[in-house]
């Protein structure tokens, strides 16, 4: 008899290893996602990626507001009575009495090398820390929030010029690619799962907006791990005689100045531990991106400004 298979995801990261497992065989009873969110200024209604994919591929799915005290949705899984779950991203917490409805239980692929960086942002968390390696873990799902044992953890290394944008991308095809090594042991009970080291659980908060202002005073890998870690949402920004600037590229320099001057032409900037980082893409606010070339020629920032922490 085919196995029943449950998936919960709603960000781009997590579509590649819903076609992933659809294109290699295994039979995805039901999808859930996130429902549609309006845009910010409310024109247009946005469905979620993974609801995209699955129209497509022409999967069943459910978009529930909450799980939580949902008396539908328990009634709808306990009925179908699937073997697994598994959950990439979903957005939402799930309720305790859920993790009962499924034979082999609930599997998170979650995007560190747990324990650490339990949470919400875990790939920009673990950017913004200069961390050396990143990876996924793959866990069974405990109503403590990704404190689940692991069965399997994969890693590379952390390259300091790549953005959040880029590195989700990568994890989440070597997601894509690794689950298909561990599904069939976790549907067949050989797969091993081994207890965190809950002392060593350190925690990625989701991102606040505030936190994208750069401090001059930061030592230039800290301001650019800022920069690549918050690529390309919300963005690290620093502010210039009342606007809004936001680095979307940025490398460390060689110059030397008083914290937050302004020593090049090419907009390198003065920072901590006589450092220095040349900027070398940015977004005036309002205005679309530009290579810092094209920015310099009309911009009010000029060799000699000082941009000072707000």
């Amino acid at each position: 008899m085919p196995k029943k298979i449950i998936f919960m995801g709603t960000p781009l990261f997590a579509v590649p290893i819903l076609k992933s497992l659809y294109q290699n065989g295994y039979p995805i009873s039901i999808v859930y996602t996130q429902p549609p969110q309006k845009s910010k200024r409310g024109q247009k209604i946005n469905k979620s990626p993974i609801q995209g994919i699955s129209e497509t591929l022409n999967i069943d799915f459910r978009s529930p507001i909450t799980l939580k005290n949902n008396e539908e949705e328990y009634k709808f899984l306990r009925e179908l009575n699937a073997d697994l779950a598994v959950v990439v991203a979903y957005g939402q917490i799930i309720p305790k009495e859920f993790l009962k409805l499924t034979k082999k239980g609930f599997i998170n692929i979650h995007g560190s090398l747990l324990p650490a960086w339990r949470g919400a942002a875990p790939i920009q968390r673990s950017i913004m820390n200069l961390d050396d390696e990143i990876g996924i873990s793959i866990m069974k799902i405990v109503e403590e929030l990704d404190s689940g044992p692991i069965t399997n953890i994969y890693k590379f290394k952390l390259d300091k010029n790549s953005n959040a944008q880029e590195i989700s991308e990568k994890l989440s095809l070597l997601a894509a690619e690794k689950i298909l090594d561990n599904i069939d042991n976790i549907l067949e009970d050989k797969a091993k799962f081994i207890e965190q080291d809950h002392s060593k659980a350190t925690y990625a908060k989701k991102i606040d907006k505030k936190e994208g202002q750069i401090d001059w005073t930061m030592a230039a890998s800290k301001i650019i791990g800022k920069i690549n870690g918050l690529f390309p949402s919300p963005g690290a920004f620093f502010s210039f005689k009342g606007e809004r600037y936001k680095i979307l590229k940025a490398e460390i320099g060689s110059g030397v100045g008083k914290i937050g001057e302004v020593i090049s032409d090419s907009l390198e900037v003065a920072c901590g531990n006589n450092q220095t980082i040349n900027i070398l893409e940015i977004q005036r606010q309002g205005k679309n991106p530009q290579k810092i070339s094209e920015f310099m020629l009309g911009s009010k920032i000029k060799k000699g400004s000082m941009i000072r922490n707000v």
